[in-house]
């Protein structure tokens, strides 16, 4: 049976996965990588969309608030943002990340686009409490800023060695496929409270 969230007869989303390495697919090939398989599963759920993939290898949650106008300009519907996974891993502080990730958030809901914010653990622990309040910063900011939470970007994935590359960090392809498991209910709930703001501003129509 189709989803009934959003027909044939609907305009097509653009829907933009925002994010690092994770994103961008790195070691697997492209249409490999999660935002292709999303795309895929939500056209085969009947929903007419593009998903464009602006995960950028090696970024930090400080550069992507260097590229928020260029996101902006292709005018999405729905954002996936996943960010923070180099802030772990190069030691930037947890609170500066949270500080950077809510300005994001806060970007695209001012221009009315929908935020599907993606959960993160720290994938190298560090001493004290710096992965207590970077694995918080996610839900806290979600709640703050009333946007849908993925409550773990890599659930079932990340410590899994079958379904990592050799650095322990990058999914393989069946690693991918469990990653947009992870996310397509989320992003079903994000269609439809994007439709929900589209029937308050016509000019959005959707």
């Amino acid at each position: 049976m189709k989803n009934e969230h959003c027909g044939q007869e609907s305009r097509q989303l653009i829907i933009a996965a925002v994010g690092d390495s994770l994103t961008a697919g790195f070691g697997v090939d492209p249409s490999a990588s999660y935002p292709s398989l999303l795309e895929r599963k939500l056209r085969a759920d009947g929903i007419l969309c593009r998903l464009i993939n602006a995960g950028v290898n090696g970024e930090k949650s400080g550069e992507l608030l260097a590229r928020i106008e260029d996101i902006l300009s292709w005018e999405p519907d729905i954002v996936i943002l996943q960010t923070g996974t180099n802030d772990g891993l190069r030691n930037v502080p947890p609170l500066e990340m949270k500080e950077n990730i809510r300005k994001a958030v806060r970007s695209f809901k001012d221009r009315g686009i929908t935020v599907l914010l993606a959960g993160m653990k720290n994938l190298r622990s560090r001493k004290g409490d710096f992965d207590g309040i970077f694995a918080g910063a996610y839900p806290e900011i979600a709640r703050e800023e009333d946007v849908i939470l993925v409550p773990f970007f890599l659930e079932g994935v990340a410590g899994v060695a079958e379904l990592n590359r050799a650095d322990g960090i990058h999914p393989t392809e069946e690693g991918y496929r469990i990653v947009v498991e992870n996310v397509f209910p989320c992003v079903l709930k994000a269609i439809e409270k994007a439709r929900l703001a589209a029937s308050s501003h016509p000019y959005r129509g959707m």
